[in-house]
């Protein structure tokens, strides 16, 4: 129906805009009729109506008579409406689920209960938001940091290489006030970016756990687990074995990983770890070594000495877990999709 232009007579009140008049209507029709109209919109627009309704305040009935001729002869008689939290409350109970009532209600008097992006940003594993700190711009990184709870910032600190760390620590006392829309801007970024992807992000990171436990089992035992699962769960297994990383996989690291990675093996470690692999990943892993310490490295493997089988698996695995370690806090990549990706952070 069309509404009749407003004219207000004997009460003194604002212009009402379109919201204002459809919260208007609303609120006179009551429940029943209200509720086959509030169907029909979403969210965002309940949202705007609740809005308007609460602020509305006192409406004259000339005024309501003036929006639709057809509910004179109900509120021409009556006393004046008024808009309010109670009143807005009647209406939507019982046609929208309790939890959503509250969190409209609570958002138009200021006090929303839904938790804010920084308060779940700061629910994630610190592992899955220290890899993305470190492929965004570190002002951002820091905006970040600063923003999710200070036990969260504290525990993505300590999986993020040092230069990086200290230089985020700079930053974020140096920040100067955020301008309202830049910050909800980057809010949006955040939410999109991150959020809108926690349960696969989540997934993820619950295959990452997995695969670190069988990443430590003994070689048969992780073969055993992994024949079990391509059997019951296929594609589980096809992602912890993307994920899975052996002794035997350092020679797919790239060369500037390798020599991260080496650099913090002891030459003595690294000479155990060695005894007994082919002659192929043998020059691959000598390849990645300083002149010295590769020449080093042959005099020792050349001797001939004999070791322990248990020192020598013991001696990889110890080299593997720095590996996952290092792949971990961002200083290498494990898996690169190509030798631009694979560099040291």
């Amino acid at each position: 129906m069309t509404a009749a232009p407003l004219a207000v007579r004997g009460v003194q009140q604002r212009p009402l805009k379109p919201v204002d008049e459809v919260a208007t209507l609303l609120l006179a029709m009551g429940k029943p009729a209200a509720g086959r109209l509030l169907k029909y919109f979403d969210e965002d627009e309940i949202k705007l109506i609740t809005r308007a309704a609460v602020k509305l305040g006192p409406v004259s009935p000339e005024t309501i008579d003036g929006l639709v001729d057809a509910f004179v002869a109900e509120f021409s008689q009556g006393a004046n409406l008024l808009g309010t939290v109670t009143e807005v409350e009647k209406l939507l109970t019982g046609l929208l689920p309790p939890d959503q009532i509250a969190d409209i209600l609570a958002e138009v008097r200021g006090t929303s209960t839904k938790m804010s992006v920084w308060e779940r940003a700061s629910g994630v594993s610190e592992t899955v938001l220290a890899s993305y700190l470190v492929k965004e711009h570190p002002q951002t990184a820091a905006l970040i940091l600063s923003k999710i709870k200070p036990a969260a910032a504290a525990k993505v600190m300590s999986h993020l290489p040092q230069p990086l760390r200290n230089s985020l620590m700079r930053r974020m006392l140096a920040f100067k006030p955020i301008v309202a829309d830049t910050l909800r801007t980057i809010e949006k970024i955040i939410n999109d970016d991150l959020m809108v992807n926690f349960t696969r992000n989540a997934g993820a990171d619950t295959h990452a756990k997995i695969a670190d436990i069988i990443n430590k089992m003994e070689r048969e035992h992780m073969d055993d687990v992994l024949t079990n699962l391509s059997e019951s769960r296929p594609k589980s297994a096809e992602i912890l074995k993307g994920l899975l990383f052996t002794f035997e996989d350092i020679v797919k690291l790239s060369p500037r990983a390798r020599t991260a990675l080496f650099d913090a093996v002891p030459n003595d470690r690294l000479v155990l770890a060695l005894k007994g692999t082919p002659t192929e990943f043998r020059d691959t892993v000598l390849g990645a070594l300083s002149a010295r310490v590769r020449r080093m490295i042959e005099n020792e493997l050349n001797s001939g000495d004999p070791a322990q089988a248990r020192d020598v698996l013991e001696a990889r695995r110890t080299i593997t877990d720095l590996a996952l370690d290092m792949a971990g806090r961002g200083e290498i990549e494990i898996n690169p999709e190509s030798e631009d990706d694979a560099l040291i952070r």
